[in-house]
């Protein structure tokens, strides 16, 4: 298996990428390989830097970088030898099995979407986020930025990805999905939730148990939590603010180390073609690590293949 790493995205690149895929290589078969995608000079040097042998990563040269600040749309096509241009054109022809990038989360989703392209049937594909529930396991997210004005549809079928996800990664049989919203009964919220709602109390596709208000995020109430991407990206940053408080007033215990995003490397997007995984722009080395992991995690349980399996029996069921 070939693992593509973007290693001049995030913000503490190259050193933060490199550190990572070193410590990678300790948590993977032999048989695996790490590509590292950059600039050839910069890489071999930090890799001499860091005592790592050259032998043990694969080195495509990739002499731009997309810069964290440059529009999306515009760098990808204007940077051809971009370490995210040439990432994707690697991962679209084969030549590595998934690919991640902590660098540009908008130029990232435009390669995924022009490269490896949306598998067939999904409308909009998602990012998710993880979150720690109050008595173990694990809450998914989504979305969490990508698609900020959703439609009913649109959220219908991200309780369809977030469940063959949960289902695939983490072994829950039967993944209980919720529903944003401001109060419990079917008829609160907008005309967004409203509607979604009505799409989903009936369904056969996923477990839903009906709507989920804000403050049970943490309980064992739900292992999905579906909204748009507006709504999730607030509610993801506020998590991110509030383990920033407590870890700066010296407030975590056990259960709140457990929202440091590190322990989750990045964010899949989830209804592309391909393992593509996204990482924080401020990833530290552990990050980096869990970010490949992830991604590694991702394309054994072939979850795209199990994706494009389901959503193909539904265009047939309808």
């Amino acid at each position: 298996m070939k693992l593509g790493l973007d290693v001049m995205g995030g913000d503490f690149a190259p050193d933060a990428t490199i550190k990572g895929a070193i410590l990678t290589l300790k948590e993977i078969p032999a048989s695996d390989r790490i590509v590292l995608i950059g600039d050839e000079e910069i890489i071999k040097s930090k890799l001499e830097e860091f005592k790592a042998d050259l032998n043990d990563f694969d080195i495509v040269h990739a002499p731009d970088v997309i810069g964290m600040g440059e529009k999306p749309i515009k760098a990808f096509t204007q940077k051809p030898e971009s370490s995210i241009n040439i990432g994707f054109k690697l991962l679209k022809s084969k030549k590595i099995d998934a690919f991640s990038s902590a660098g540009n989360t908008g130029a990232t989703l435009v390669g995924a979407m022009y490269s490896v392209k949306a598998i067939p049937g999904v409308i909009r594909p998602c990012t998710a986020g993880l979150f720690p529930k109050e008595n173990g396991g694990l809450t998914l997210l989504l979305d969490i930025g990508t698609n900020p004005d959703s439609k009913p549809d649109v959220l219908y079928q991200f309780a369809i990805l977030g469940s063959i996800f949960m289902k695939t990664i983490y072994n829950i049989k039967n993944p209980k999905v919720g529903l944003l919203n401001i109060g419990e009964e079917e008829e609160k919220g907008n005309l967004q939730c409203q509607a979604t709602f009505q799409l989903m109390q009936d369904t056969t596709d996923f477990n839903f148990v009906g709507n989920v208000e804000s403050r049970e995020l943490f309980k064992d109430k739900v292992d999905i939590i579906v909204c748009d991407g507006f709504i999730g990206n607030i509610v993801l940053k506020q998590i991110e603010a509030m383990y920033r408080l407590m870890d700066k007033r010296n407030l975590l215990d056990d259960y709140f180390k457990k929202f440091n995003y590190e322990n989750y490397g990045g964010t899949p997007i989830l209804g592309v073609n391909m393992p593509v995984v996204i990482g924080h722009g401020i990833s530290s080395d552990v990050a980096i690590k869990n970010m490949i992991l992830q991604s590694r995690e991702i394309c054994v349980n072939k979850l795209a293949h199990k994706i494009k399996l389901a959503f193909s029996k539904h265009s047939q069921a309808s």
